[in-house]
């Protein structure tokens, strides 16, 4: 298998890959072509079919398809110019090669989440996060499988899993730092933070925005999952609600970062350093594990705003 992580400038390339996306294009003078993105469960690549001509089969999006082609490089990433393509048959390549996945064992991470939930003592807390990630036995599966995101960080399979474990580590040590920070309360939070995304994200192979997720997001997808949830726990006390409702709502800390509410507690300020953190630090990781040249500068980073460096050994 020539893995997409591993191609390089001048690769002659003649495998099966899962076709992302396909948007039917035009030059400047007029002429149609592809423009694709490939992926394998290394990473995704840019692709062009700039003849169609002849040797490109019909296909759509989501299509596992056998190219023959050249990786070239454009403005610093590579990019895999197409000259034949066929839809590939089912027999010929196996789905789990296509699908991007954590690095770590998700069994092992799913334990220590649970371990995390069996830390909280508030009564109230400790039924909403079983009554999610213990009791309900759908949404776990699909937690554990989910992505963070459709391509910016966290973006594979256990994705979800990996960043809200990060997140939820992180809080548990700034409450070691900060002794007046409500531990429950942030530990509660940091775990249903991201809870949305299991509706704002399609499930692999997809892994692409749903209409929810487009039309409403999922910081007020994952309040009003977390709020509905709430209501079938008998009692459950209101201001406790209403707290953990904010850190929700306030994670992503700024307005035009795309929180309903800029944090008002000590735990909702935490929450959005942590999560913050875990994220930047991640896109940064994944910049570094994918840069395609040997220079010490890897250019202008937009996700993270900056010019980014190697550093040095």
């Amino acid at each position: 298998m020539n893995w997409i992580s591993e191609m390089r400038e001048g690769d002659r390339i003649s495998d099966i890959y899962l076709c992302k996306t396909k948007v039917n294009a035009r030059t400047k003078n007029g002429k149609s072509y592809y423009s694709l993105v490939l992926q394998d469960k290394t990473g995704v690549i840019d692709a062009k079919i700039w003849d169609l001509s002849s040797g490109i089969d019909h296909f759509e999006a989501m299509d596992y398809v056998h190219i023959d082609g050249e990786v070239s490089v454009y403005q610093g990433s590579n990019q895999l110019n197409i000259r034949r393509l066929r839809r590939a048959s089912s027999g010929e390549y196996n789905e789990a090669d296509f699908v991007p996945v954590t690095p770590y064992d998700r069994r092992e991470m799913a334990k220590q989440l649970n371990a995390l939930i069996n830390s909280v003592q508030d009564e109230w807390y400790h039924e909403l996060l079983s009554s999610f990630f213990q009791k309900d036995r759908d949404f776990a599966v699909q937690f554990v499988n989910h992505s963070a995101a459709k391509t910016l960080h966290h973006g594979f399979m256990g994705g979800l899993l990996q960043h809200t474990l990060g997140v939820a580590r992180l809080c548990d040590f700034y409450c070691m730092q900060y002794p007046k920070l409500n531990r429950d309360l942030l530990i509660t939070g940091a775990l249903c933070h991201d809870i949305g995304k299991v509706r704002e994200l399609s499930p692999f192979p997809r892994n692409d925005y749903t209409d929810e997720g487009q039309l409403i997001g999922h910081i007020v997808i994952g309040y009003h999952m977390v709020m509905d949830r709430i209501q079938q726990i008998p009692g459950f006390p209101e201001k406790k609600a209403n707290e953990l409702g904010h850190l929700i709502l306030a994670h992503h800390g700024e307005l035009e970062f795309g929180s309903p509410k800029k944090p008002a507690l000590l735990e909702a300020i935490a929450l959005n350093f942590a999560d913050n953190t875990d994220a930047k630090l991640e896109m940064a990781g994944e910049i570094l594990d994918n840069a395609v040249n040997d220079s010490d500068w890897l250019g202008f980073q937009r996700p993270l705003d900056s010019n980014f460096r190697k550093t040095s050994e």
